[in-house]
């Protein structure tokens, strides 16, 4: 067993989801169908090639999702390598050709010093349209009302052990929102309250009397107050539920390999949603102030949901590992001795008598970045991770992780934004050696550098907080002004103007 958790300790990989599962959206691909444009975009970057005189069948090497970057960067074969060298670490960045992301966003990447093959990030921008299920409601259409909604959407996918995780969740997780939206199209449009039921059975006689949506106030007069903002939150948690499932189902046949942090930015109807499964990280600059819009989910922030589960469903925990939490490891000739500990009901720490179920290694251990769940993960939500096991043994690991994500809301209405105000997204490879208060530095001393009116300033941003948190080479590492260690990780960030949505130009 020890042996056992010391490779577990050296195997270094980072987060998942899991839930009851539901049935699936009917009209969502397989992973293997490309996703219809939403808006105008550019081919995909391409695969890369093998390398020179390695003879490997290019099928081989285009059967690999991770080697595949965003779309919208536009990226050439020989502008792939380049992504693809570790050595160089060369920022990516959409081309300055005119042709931008909408609401002018900025983005820039730069791949990892060698922590993975390739560059594990993936990254999403699209304009979605939603049209509604015309059986939903049974009545005409309201022409004032539209035909439909548009939503704009952004997404960051971190993903470890693979890339193929992130990959998938790219393409399809904003089509699984969509599909989520299209029960909502006429109610988002409706000022009244939501009704409580939809008709069971769409279509039969009568169905088309709108009195067959049932009213708050119908059933019982105590009753939760329902808003439309809510069910945005709802339809987000409830695709990123059935986005886990789809990799589920479809991880062997399209070598959908590891897990995937996710942080997604859904723009629709005045509120910007930032759904958050893992440890990358958005804030929105305002006036200078900084606005967390997430929260990282480790083991340590989440340990009390996960002893939780421990103690109640101790199979899961293979007679391997405790729940409880010690200071350190408990050793043999401890038995009987009162020592430090923390259940999954405590914020404090009290003494307990150590017993034999009490040596064995604890669910979770570490601190910080070192933090882990079985010795394994250093995150606890997020996609996929359905073959992640304790390293060394059967014992599955995602029953412990969640795949919802948390839903915070921001109301753009609220507020007059000037065009220095901007939400910033990244993986954790720009926060684990950037702070909140450096980054809004940095987003005040570059976009004082350009006119209001310039687009191509939130570029200029994203790419300055990539190159700030990659270092430069230097003494064998890359290394950061203060000679302290860069990023070694995957660095991707968006950057968001709070102005409102732009267009194509």
């Amino acid at each position: 067993m020890l042996n056992r958790v010391r490779s577990a300790v050296a195997h270094l990989v980072s987060s998942g989801g899991t839930p009851p599962s539901r049935p699936k959206s009917p009209d969502l691909p397989k992973a293997t169908s490309a996703p219809p444009a939403a808006a105008p975009e550019a081919p995909r970057s391409p695969p890369a090639r093998a390398g020179a005189g390695s003879g490997a069948p290019a099928r081989v090497v285009e059967a690999r999702a991770s080697f595949s970057r965003p779309t919208f960067l536009q990226l050439s074969p020989g502008g792939l390598r380049r992504a693809d060298d570790h050595a160089g670490r060369a920022v990516q960045s959409p081309p300055d050709t005119g042709r931008r992301l909408p609401w002018s966003t900025g983005y820039a990447e730069v791949i990892n010093a060698g922590k993975s093959r390739h560059n594990e990030d993936q990254a999403c921008c699209e304009v979605v349209y939603v049209e509604g299920r015309r059986s939903i409601m049974g009545v005409p259409r309201d022409p004032s009302r539209g035909q439909g909604l548009c939503f704009y959407y952004w997404g960051l996918f971190d993903g470890h052990a693979g890339g193929g995780a992130a990959e998938m969740a790219s393409r399809l997780l904003h089509r699984h929102i969509r599909e989520q939206l299209k029960d909502l199209v006429e109610i988002l449009q409706d000022p009244s309250p939501p009704p409580l039921c939809l008709p069971s059975t769409p279509g039969t006689p009568g169905s088309s009397d709108p009195s067959h949506l049932v009213s708050p106030q119908s059933c019982w007069s105590s009753q939760k107050e329902v808003t439309h903002e809510s069910l945005v939150v709802g339809a987000i948690e409830n695709a990123f539920q059935l986005m886990d499932e789809q990799m589920a189902r479809e991880r062997r046949g399209h070598q959908v390999e590891g897990g995937c942090c996710a942080l997604v930015v859904v723009y629709l109807l005045g509120k910007v949603y930032v759904a958050n499964a893992g440890d990358s990280r958005a804030i929105i600059v305002r006036n200078g102030e900084i606005i967390p819009m997430s929260r990282e989910f480790t083991p340590e922030t989440e340990r009390q949901r996960l002893q939780l589960l421990g103690f109640l469903k101790p199979e899961l925990l293979g007679g391997e590992f405790t729940h409880l939490e010690f200071p350190r490891r408990v050793q043999p000739k401890e038995l009987g001795q009162r020592m430090l500990y923390r259940d999954q009901n405590m914020t404090g720490w009290a003494y307990k008598k150590i017993e034999l179920e009490d040596l064995r290694f604890p669910l979770v251990c570490g601190e910080g970045k070192k933090a882990r769940v079985m010795a394994t993960i250093g995150v606890t939500r997020g996609l996929g991770d359905h073959n992640l096991k304790v390293c060394s043994s059967n014992l599955p690991i995602k029953p412990f992780l969640s795949c919802f994500p948390e839903v915070r809301v921001y109301d753009l209405t609220q507020y007059e934004h000037c065009p220095d105000d901007v939400l910033v997204l990244g993986t954790d490879g720009l926060w684990d050696v950037t702070s909140d208060c450096e980054v809004a530095a940095t987003v005040d001393r570059v976009l004082s550098a350009y006119e209001p009116n310039d687009p191509s300033r939130y570029t200029a941003l994203a790419q300055a907080l990539v190159l700030g948190a990659r270092g430069t080479p230097r003494d064998r590492g890359w290394r950061l002004p203060n000679n302290k260690l860069g990023s070694g990780d995957d660095i991707s960030v968006f950057v968001i103007p709070l102005g409102g949505p732009g267009s194509y130009s």
